[in-house]
């Protein structure tokens, strides 16, 4: 989603890194434990364990934390008991949120996603009131020398793929939901593991904002992402590019 990347791009400068590392590292945890529980505590047997595992890479999280994780979430210990939650609503200039988490105590996640909305000059709206605007897809990337453009295009459209686009950035294979750890899978065995391989909420449209429209949503969705029960945070809004660099000065 554009003017999600963009956000992270511009607010995610130099010496905010280690500071928001922790906070990452407990959202990956928190997924490497319902992907184990849910499943297999082998990856290999565990689509979703995978895909936590990749994400846990994508942070740098050392190989030790991800086998502690997996080692305690499949103990019979117990532990947290993680439900998944999404919520919906508009913030600053009718931008429409998703938000996805997972909690142990859905009524203290609610009720903290609302006053965020309300004190940030949003909404929060019921389940599908937004998401409806969006396509819920499986969203794949690899380096650009992982493979060329065009024998990255024949693989994913013989594993299943729905489309390919490939920047200087790398390569983006999307799919249909339910194809994404197929065709990860798939594109795995030719090219290796992938840089990432998740579900993405994708705007049908988007919102085109100033620069005071801007910061107040930036800030709404900044805002929600601290929230430790928060695992991600995606809107239709996009950024001209001199808004992006007024921001970013």
């Amino acid at each position: 989603m554009a003017g999600h990347s963009q956000f992270k791009n511009i607010m995610h400068r130099k010496g905010a890194q280690d500071a928001k590392r922790a906070k990452q590292f407990a959202k990956v945890i928190r997924e490497i434990t319902v992907a184990t529980r849910s499943g297999m505590p082998d990856p290999a047997m565990n689509p979703r364990l995978r895909a936590a595992i990749t994400a846990a890479r994508e942070v740098n999280m050392p190989k030790d934390t991800v086998e502690r994780a997996i080692k305690k979430a499949s103990g019979a210990g117990g532990g947290e008991d993680y439900v998944a939650v999404r919520y919906e609503g508009y913030g600053p200039a009718g931008v429409a949120i998703i938000i996805e988490g997972l909690t142990d105590n859905r009524n203290r996640t609610a009720s903290e996603v609302r006053a965020a909305f309300s004190k940030h000059g949003g909404s929060m709206g019921e389940t599908n009131s937004v998401s409806f605007g969006f396509d819920h897809i499986g969203v794949i990337t690899y380096p650009q020398e992982a493979a060329s453009e065009d024998d990255m295009l024949e693989a994913a459209i013989e594993a299943g793929a729905d489309n390919v686009e490939t920047t200087e950035d790398g390569h983006e294979i999307t799919t249909a939901m339910e194809a994404l750890m197929s065709v990860r899978d798939a594109l795995e065995g030719r090219f290796g593991e992938p840089r990432s391989a998740k579900l993405d909420w994708r705007p049908q449209t988007t919102v085109t904002l100033d620069e005071d429209q801007a910061r107040s949503v930036l800030k709404l969705i900044d805002v929600l992402e601290e929230n430790d029960d928060v695992q991600a945070v995606y809107a239709n809004f996009d950024l001209p590019d001199e808004v992006a660099e007024a921001l970013a000065a």
